[in-house]
């Protein structure tokens, strides 16, 4: 999501709270202490208290609907009440916090239910890494490990990609803003075009496959490849079954390893466990972080097939590799939903009903040109990127803050800022899930009819920023 510019706002339009009517938000010490880098903040400008499933309060009282479940990292809704059992028991009986990667009870149970609840159903063979707490860690490791076990320097990735901040994943990573705030050259890595970018329907796998063979086309053979099969932060952008099979077969065909980075969409996300799952390929190398530890709490784990695992011991360390809490929770979120296939069954239930939603707010509002995009629970309201909102912004970007104000929090993804992204829960409630959509429909049939006036004195959300720089 591009978020709203950071004001220029003096010392006394800082010292003063901000508000709607007699609703005051304090957002004083932000403002005053906070970097500038701060972003969703601005998107959703309130100061949040509590949360429970699908449901956000803020300390004035008022309640949203969570459509963004942050960022992907709450499949199982915020403040699970089984996995909160779990680990207040924990942590009542002294259960280790912190462990680098020392041998732990906590670990242990994560490893031996990702085994026979995760890996062994689906007749896969991995090793397990604990690269670090966060997802950018997971593709640094996976990165590293590409190169050392093949010998090779060179990664391919796709247009409109994102995998991390860091400079390795920043260099896979397609948009241009954020490549640009590393501040030295990316190297190592050649963009290849991703399923649907060409126009005219050309075969993008045609690209790297000539690439590949041609002994003149200046692409030095690749250690990896590293893709998202949906592109969540690109714009919901889907790979077909089709494109991915085709893609492990080309790598196969000439040695380079295939990195799925699964981050924001594994976990259930797209219905089963793994988002690759559907196309049955088999990946070299698997990122995982955000909802496996069910909870929010950070983890990050890189499944690695055994023969490529030449780490030497301590070659790859990391601080926080060792979250115990994550482990518990991680652990019991599996045994609570992968046992058995009723979660998987609930997307698939909850995912045709808000397709079927999207399609006929798409279908009312023609005139704004949305198409509909995505798979399980991550669906995607698509706008042309060159038409614009009154306030001069991306119609998805007004959409996401006249669905604020309405209560609902749902963010926005692509170049352009052109997609409405839509990630609820996996485990929202019926109601819940109904109630956010009607704000969604409400949201764009109000910027449809031009209610939202182009002056930022005129809208309730512009109206909280006023000489603010939150």
């Amino acid at each position: 999501m591009q978020p709203i510019p950071a004001g220029t706002a003096g010392a006394a339009a800082v010292s003063q709270p901000r508000g709607r009517g007699s609703e005051v938000i304090d957002v004083q010490i932000f403002e005053r202490l906070e970097s500038e880098v701060r972003s969703y903040c601005r998107t959703f400008p309130a100061v949040f208290t509590t949360a429970r499933g699908a449901r956000l309060t803020a300390e004035d009282g008022r309640e949203y609907v969570d459509f963004w479940s942050g960022a992907g990292t709450l499949n199982y809704g915020h403040n699970n009440p089984r996995l909160k059992r779990r680990l207040l028991a924990y942590l009542e009986g002294d259960g280790i916090t912190h462990s680098l990667d020392l041998a732990t009870a906590a670990k242990r149970e994560l490893l031996e239910r990702f085994e026979r609840i995760v890996l062994e159903p689906r007749g896969l063979s991995y090793k397990v890494q604990f690269p670090g707490p966060t997802g950018t860690n997971a593709v640094e490791a996976a990165l590293k490990l590409a190169r050392k076990a093949t010998g090779r320097q060179n990664v391919v990735f796709f247009t409109n990609a994102y995998h991390g901040m860091t400079l390795g994943a920043l260099a896979v990573t397609g948009n241009a803003a954020k490549r640009a705030a590393a501040g030295v050259p990316l190297s190592g890595a050649q963009p290849m075009p991703f399923e649907g970018f060409l126009e005219g329907g050309e075969d993008s796998l045609g690209y790297l496959r000539a690439y590949l063979e041609g002994t003149s086309s200046g692409l030095d053979r690749p250690a990896a490849a590293i893709v998202e099969t949906v592109q969540a932060e690109g714009g919901v952008n889907v790979a077909s079954a089709g494109w991915l099979r085709r893609l492990a077969a080309l790598l196969a065909a000439h040695g380079v390893l295939l990195i799925v980075d699964d981050i924001q969409v594994g976990c259930g996300r797209t219905g089963r466990f793994f988002s690759f799952e559907e196309a049955g390929i088999r990946p070299d190398l698997v990122c995982l972080s955000k909802s496996i530890s069910g909870f929010g709490l950070p983890l990050s784990l890189v499944l690695i097939r055994p023969e490529l695992d030449c780490w030497r011991p301590g070659e790859h360390t990391g601080t926080f590799r060792g979250n115990n809490l994550a482990f518990v929770t991680g652990a019991e979120a599996l045994v609570a939903y992968w046992e058995d296939d009723a979660l998987q069954r609930e997307v698939a239930g909850k995912s045709e009903r808000m397709r079927s939603r999207l399609c006929a707010m798409a279908e009312r509002h023609s005139d704004l040109g949305a198409t509909v995009r995505g798979r399980g629970l991550i669906q995607g309201l698509a706008f042309p990127a060159d038409r614009k909102a009154p306030d001069g912004g991306s119609l998805a970007g007004a959409i996401s803050r006249l669905a604020f104000t309405r209560g609902l929090i749902v963010e926005t993804a692509g170049p352009r800022d052109e997609v409405v992204k839509l990630l609820p829960p996996l485990v929202i409630a019926d109601a819940d899930l109904a109630a956010g959509l009607d704000i969604l429909d409400e949201a764009i049939a109000a910027l449809a009819g031009d209610m939202v006036v182009a002056t930022p004195a005129a809208t309730g959300i512009e109206s909280l920023y006023r000489g603010s720089s939150l």
